[in-house]
């Protein structure tokens, strides 16, 4: 074992060879009071005090990914969790999830009535609403319609655009030759933006005023068994 005087030459060579008062204590394991009363006159060259400097960069950049893996992990795994919660939906389920999806982004009925209308740029809420039009409402495929709102500094990327909806959709590119030019700059806060900005798509309904007046009673059904009184 090394005695006291020994451990503080140890010490002492190691800070003048550069290194930080943990890599010392590394090889010299006294307390850390010791230590600081042992080298606090012991100075280091600009070239030392330059690594121990990107030492500390280094270990603060490592430390911080390392907090960015844990909050991806925990992030993951509470997502992970949340779907197992989700089991094989009922057409129940699915009736109720399109009403909700239509009384947030849907068209409501007007006095003088409305045909179903649906927009929205998250492509999976369109797969889905599609797919409460086709089995719970049995509307057929040819009484669908779309219309794309685009910003006009994409209009460079006009055919990709349409290729993008026809792909979530299914539906051919020829059907999306309704397109609607938007003149006001693209909001930077939303994530849809650059390469992955692919406007909004509208869906519409052919013939379907009654199918709105319906969806509209299924909302206020909705309200009223859930307590909510109409104002």
């Amino acid at each position: 074992m090394l005695t006291k005087a020994i451990e503080k030459e140890r010490a002492i060579e190691l800070r003048k060879r550069g290194f930080s008062y943990s890599e010392v204590l590394k090889e010299v394991p006294v307390a850390k009071s010791t230590l600081s009363l042992w080298l606090r006159e012991i100075g280091l060259s600009k070239k030392q005090k330059q690594r121990l400097t990107e030492k500390k960069l280094l270990s603060a950049l490592w430390g911080a990914e390392k907090r960015k893996q844990t909050r991806i992990d925990i992030t993951q795994e509470i997502k992970n969790k949340a779907k197992r919660e989700i089991s094989n939906l009922t057409k129940r389920d699915l009736f109720m999830i399109g009403i909700a999806l239509y009384w947030a982004e849907g068209h409501k009925e007007k006095d003088r009535g409305s045909l179903v209308r649906f927009g929205n740029s998250d492509s999976k809420m369109i797969r889905i609403f599609l797919k409460w039009l086709r089995e719970v409402c049995e509307i057929d495929n040819k009484d669908i319609s779309f219309r794309i709102y685009l910003h006009e500094v994409a209009e460079r990327k006009l055919d990709e655009v349409k290729q993008y909806w026809a792909n979530v959709t299914g539906f051919p590119q020829e059907s999306f030759q309704k397109v609607t030019w938007k003149r006001n700059k693209i909001n930077t806060n939303r994530k849809n933006k650059g390469e992955n900005y692919y406007g909004l798509l509208s869906v519409y309904v052919k013939n379907s005023v009654n199918l709105n007046r319906k969806i509209q009673g299924w909302i206020e059904g909705i309200c009223n068994n859930c307590g909510v009184v109409q104002w």
